[in-house]
């Protein structure tokens, strides 16, 4: 299991029931492939320095997790084809924990 800071952003026209919805899911990709959520760092609607798909906002969500390698292809072939997330970066933090 490797140490990962997960970075993504979810439409801001959603309302707080959708929204909350669409990180629960996220999140259940990685608790579902044994990984877990250590930190979730909610950064609220910021303004995009540049239009995104016809958006100018944008609600940031912060996660750090400890995950495998399945864990993480899978939530990274979900959040590409998921029409309420916007954009997101993976990083890894550490090697094996």
């Amino acid at each position: 299991m490797k140490k990962y800071e997960i970075m993504y952003i979810v439409n801001a026209s959603l309302d707080d029931a959708a929204r909350a919805k669409v990180m629960e899911d996220m999140h259940k990709i990685i608790t579902d492939h044994s990984g877990s959520i250590d930190k979730v760092d909610e950064w609220g609607v910021k303004e995009f320095a540049y239009e995104i798909k016809h958006m100018n906002k944008g609600y940031y969500v912060v996660v750090n997790v400890t995950a495998n390698n399945e864990g993480i292809q899978e939530f990274d072939r979900l959040t590409r084809i998921n029409p309420n997330i916007v954009r997101y970066l993976i990083v890894k933090t550490q090697g094996e924990a």
